[in-house]
């Protein structure tokens, strides 16, 4: 997990964001358990309810699972779904814009992809 919050969004938003990247990176397992409330609000000296808050959405999202009196978990599944939803929020902010710049420039399909190959093993 990153060390300093920002203030581009909601700490509790952060957290959950975190969070998933670990798993995403897997920094975090399936099956493993996620830091607990007061670990994380000690850690980054937060108020638990704001931890919380950020835990809830995972679970919420099914990233996540709860066992109670035990601690939160990561789901089955979840660096899969994640990686998904991120490669699809990927292609729509990312990938439409550009080929539609790409299209508006004039350029062709072989052109956009040499461009794309001349930097991707960069």
């Amino acid at each position: 997990m990153k060390a300093v919050f920002d203030e581009s969004k909601p700490i509790f938003q952060q957290i959950f964001e975190m969070i998933a990247d670990d798993i995403v990176d897997g920094e975090l397992r399936e099956g493993e358990q996620i830091p607990s409330t007061t670990e994380i609000s000690k850690f980054y000296q937060v108020n638990r309810a704001t931890v919380q808050k950020g835990l809830s959405m995972l679970v919420d999202a099914g990233y996540a699972y709860k066992q109670r009196g035990v601690g939160v978990f990561v789901s089955e599944g979840a660096k899969d779904r994640l990686l998904a939803e991120r490669k699809e929020e990927f292609h729509v902010q990312y990938v439409k814009p550009t080929l539609e710049e790409a299209k508006r420039l004039k350029m062709t399909k072989e052109e956009f992809i040499r461009l794309i190959e001349e930097d991707y093993d960069d």
